[in-house]
């Protein structure tokens, strides 16, 4: 049977948002109206069909297919490149959420996993994600009790809301690093412990809500390498005081929703847009943002907040420019270049010894454990070490 498929209303998923993260209650009413959250949603427009192949349930498009469910009692997923002719290209939003999913194979053209896809899979121990993934939905693997691998590819993966909240993947990275970063994706900040924040210039995307809730964080300094500061990413930082932005273009909704404490915001003049509802319930009152650029460009970016941050803020304007983002810190024998010294690294680097095909080091400084300007077996031995006095 034909169907035509119409995408959700942004608003009402806003609002199911808003009730799982906790939102109170009259913040819902006044803040989830409209605002503009970048959340990803499965679902969209055109005709489609139903059907099953196997364990699994999908939906069909005219060029591409998603997976949308599986059939009760099913432990072992094997989600297949293509059906009726057509690539499978995503998995939609809530189909596998509280199944009996134990392991799951996911082949190259899946580009997306929708928001709950595998929430509360608690018997899921592993997940490898292929080289054409590209990002993973809102709470994607929340709850899935025995995640304990998750295999990233090689590149850049946008990781939305939560995705891999209270997974024992997320608590073993926590413990290397309370910056999760992967691949330039800061994952994850909530138990970063420190007063005041400088997010190294490797990373280039922030998770939304990546440090939501976190109320040690006074200050923070954004990279020029960010382009976007994303939905939720500070929100309810009771304590954040000063955040300078660097480089950003855009200022999502609710990025500083509830840092009431917020008084000294600094932007470059690469700022476009600021989001409706950007820093919803901050008064502004006593509050500087210093523009680094003219008035007339301040007065070209488009303000779609109109609360009262913006209102009652003093702005000043600084044409001299932010300051260069300072060097990054090199982590000794983090050779891959993800913030922290693991076990990847010292296979990473025994590989590119070894000479293997397409095997790299992103950070040759970090290899050179005996600073001799040479990269050899013996600093392989030394990042051993390193590992095992860690």
């Amino acid at each position: 049977m034909r169907k035509t498929r119409t995408a959700l209303r942004f608003a009402a998923f806003a609002a199911a948002l808003a009730l799982t993260a906790g939102v109170p209650v009259a913040a819902q009413n006044s803040v989830y109206s409209g605002a503009g959250l970048t959340a990803q949603a499965a679902i969209e427009d055109g005709p489609y069909t139903e059907g099953s192949v196997g364990d699994l349930y999908y939906i069909k498009y005219e060029d591409h297919a998603s997976i949308s469910g599986c059939k009760a009692g099913v432990s072992a997923v094997e989600i297949p490149d293509s059906i009726e002719g057509v690539p499978v290209t995503y998995i939609d939003d809530y189909a596998f959420d509280c199944s009996d999913v134990t392991s799951v194979s996911i082949p190259a053209g899946i580009t997306s996993i929708g928001n709950y896809a595998f929430s509360y899979c608690f018997n899921l121990k592993s997940v490898s994600l292929p080289d054409s993934i590209e990002a993973i939905g809102i709470k994607a693997f929340e709850n899935c009790k025995s995640l304990e691998t998750v295999e990233f590819p090689d590149h850049l993966v946008k990781v939305r809301s939560h995705a891999f909240m209270s997974t024992p993947w997320l608590e073993a990275q926590q413990k290397k690093n309370p910056l999760v970063i992967v691949n330039g994706a800061l994952i994850d900040g909530t138990t970063y412990a420190e007063s005041e924040l400088v997010i190294p210039s490797e990373v280039t995307y922030i998770a939304s809500s990546a440090f939501d809730r976190n109320t040690t964080i006074t200050s923070v300094v954004i990279p020029a390498s960010v382009k976007s500061v994303s939905d939720n990413t500070f929100w309810m930082c009771e304590n954040l005081e000063s955040c300078e932005i660097r480089g950003a273009e855009t200022i999502e909704s609710m990025a500083f929703g509830y840092c009431e404490k917020l008084k000294d915001l600094k932007v470059s003049n690469k700022l476009k847009t600021i989001e409706n509802y950007g820093f919803n319930e901050c008064s502004g009152n006593g509050a500087t943002i210093t523009f680094y650029g003219s008035e007339a460009q301040w007065n070209a970016v488009e303000k779609l907040d109109t609360g009262d941050f913006l209102k009652n803020a003093r702005v000043v304007f600084d044409e001299g420019g932010l300051p260069e983002d300072p060097d990054p810190q090199t982590v000794e024998g983090d050779v891959d270049g993800d913030g922290a010294l693991s076990a990847a690294d010292l296979v990473a680097l025994q590989k590119w010894l070894l000479a293997v095909p397409g095997a790299t080091l992103k950070n040759n400084d970090a290899a050179d454990m005996d600073k001799n300007d040479i990269i050899d077996i013996f600093d392989l031995g030394l990042l051993k070490r390193a590992l095992l006095n860690k």
